[in-house]
């Protein structure tokens, strides 16, 4: 694992934390490769059933790190237009779809791309002093990193052009009133509520879960036969689990079911 990334795994969770605090998290190449190498593989170990995303320091993930993009404009214009496709763009995609709950657990400021991927998790525990702003605009970029799709759906179409086009600074207390958040605490207990939160998650019927946030994404993109057809498809596939069968003997037995994911 790269120094600029740790990976801890504890009950059936995945903390991810991003760890460049004297860079307020900035995302490098070096940091955005392992975050979306690290996030494809927990997407795909049946051993991991929820995760947590953090950052380290006073920062959760500030976007891009401009002093490398500074130096990409100059040298190497490739490097400028391929981090999009190659390193945003699967790592949004992987926190919004992969097949299991994720948690953002929003420990300080979280701008840009990082409160875009902040924002493309199921859930967001921060902390009462983080600030989220979307800065794209303010070095005169356009949205990346979802953030186009996944604002609108938070808080409506009117809304996401304010926080895209005039990237106002918004207090954790502002983003929860928006609809943002799904919690603010105080800023020494994120990490333990997130943490909480996606232990629950990871107790329960994860198979589901996941079926859950991937109709969802479906449905955003598609008209309601489309949605139907694939929420058919999504109920063969949890119907036909050993979830769904053991919480059904359960109840009839009057049992607290224990799901397993599958």
């Amino acid at each position: 694992m790269p120094d600029v990334l740790r990976l801890e795994t504890s009950d059936a969770v995945a903390t991810v934390t991003l760890d460049r605090p004297d860079a307020m998290n900035a995302l490098d190449t070096e940091l955005k490769v392992a975050l979306r190498d690290t996030l494809a593989a927990l997407a795909e170990d049946d051993a991991v059933r929820a995760v947590v995303l953090t950052g380290s320091g006073r920062a959760f993930c500030v976007g891009q790190d401009l002093a490398e993009h500074a130096r990409n404009l100059r040298d190497d214009r490739d490097a400028v237009w391929s981090t999009v496709p190659e390193h945003y763009t699967p790592i949004a995609t992987l926190l919004a779809t992969m097949p299991k709950p994720v948690v953002a657990a929003v420990n300080g400021t979280a701008a840009g791309a990082g409160a875009a991927f902040a924002f493309a998790c199921d859930f967001r525990v921060a902390a009462e002093s983080a600030k989220f702003t979307m800065a794209f605009s303010a070095v005169g970029l356009s949205a990346d990193s979802g953030s186009s799709w996944t604002l609108p759906r938070l808080v409506g179409l009117t809304k996401a052009k304010e926080l895209l086009m005039l990237g106002p600074t918004l207090t954790a207390a502002q983003a929860f009133e928006l609809g943002l958040l799904t919690e603010v605490v105080a800023a020494d207990q994120v990490a333990t509520r997130a943490r909480e939160l996606a232990v629950r998650l990871a107790q329960g019927p994860t198979l589901a879960l996941g079926a859950i946030r991937q109709a969802l994404a479906y449905s955003a993109g598609h008209g309601l036969a489309e949605s139907l057809a694939f929420e058919q498809q999504m109920m063969e596939l949890t119907g036909s689990s050993d979830d769904h069968a053991g919480a059904v003997a359960s109840f009839l037995q009057k049992q607290t079911p224990v799901f397993k994911g599958r």
